[in-house]
């Protein structure tokens, strides 16, 4: 048994060293359906895991975003309209309301891009959530350092390419 003190959520998810986390600067605006003004650098996660949640606050909070939590998908609700995120970090599996009756509440409406987190390996469920809308799903146990990459790619999604332009007859 190890003594270090490192907890099994630690030990699941390791977290990057300081020579790759860089703080974001300026980040532009979310690409996202909402009207609202967002606070630009505002991440909600929505898990039951109370470790997980705290690595990913620490992790997230390293790169200078402000982060919110919920426990359950009903809370997740409630803090995305009320506190409008820039992005939401959601479990799959949670007591009370999970993640898919928040993705299939919001596919229609205005909301932040939502990256899933889950343990469950169906590939089914993964075509479901990208159905839904989610930007990226992740499995349980996933490296700090895709977490990072997705939540990047959901802040600064890449800017429409723009048609080349006409080449000129010959």
């Amino acid at each position: 048994m190890e003594t270090t003190g490192t907890s099994p959520v630690a030990r699941l998810l390791p977290i990057a060293g300081p020579d790759k986390l860089q703080p974001h600067s300026a980040l532009p605006a979310p690409a996202f359906k909402v009207p609202f003004m967002a606070d630009k650098k505002t991440i909600l996660i929505v898990d039951d895991d109370r470790e997980l949640v705290d690595a990913l606050r620490t992790v997230l909070e390293k790169q200078g975003y402000h982060v919110i939590q919920a426990h359950d998908g009903h809370q997740g609700k409630q803090m995305i309209y009320n506190h409008h995120p820039s992005l939401v970090i959601l479990d799959m599996m949670m007591p009370r309301m999970g993640g898919y009756p928040v993705l299939e509440h919001f596919r229609d409406k205005e909301s932040p891009p939502i990256i899933m987190i889950t343990a469950n390996e169906g590939t089914r469920h993964k075509a479901y959530a990208e159905y839904l809308g989610v930007v990226d799903y992740l499995r349980k146990p996933f490296a700090m350092d895709r977490l990072l990459e997705a939540v990047d790619k959901a802040m600064n999604p890449p800017a429409a390419a723009s048609p080349a332009p006409d080449s000129p007859a010959q």
